[in-house]
């Protein structure tokens, strides 16, 4: 997965989740799911922000070759 590949997931995770906020209807929101796919997002974005750094550190740039 490039990196903004990764930044995308973290979006549709995010939004996900968010959905998940929304459709509760009685109150009880299912916390745990919600904060997998929060936690998912996190790996997510962090993966991508990784992904940006190596491209443009010039001894990841070395390392990578």
């Amino acid at each position: 997965m490039t990196g903004p590949e990764h930044y995308a997931e973290s979006e549709r995770l995010i939004a996900q989740a968010n959905a998940a906020l929304s459709d509760d209807v009685d109150g009880r929101v299912k916390m745990s799911a919600h904060a997998m796919l929060i936690s998912q997002a996190q790996v997510h974005a962090t993966l991508a922000l990784a992904a940006a750094t190596a491209q443009t550190h010039p001894t990841w740039t070395e390392t990578l070759r």
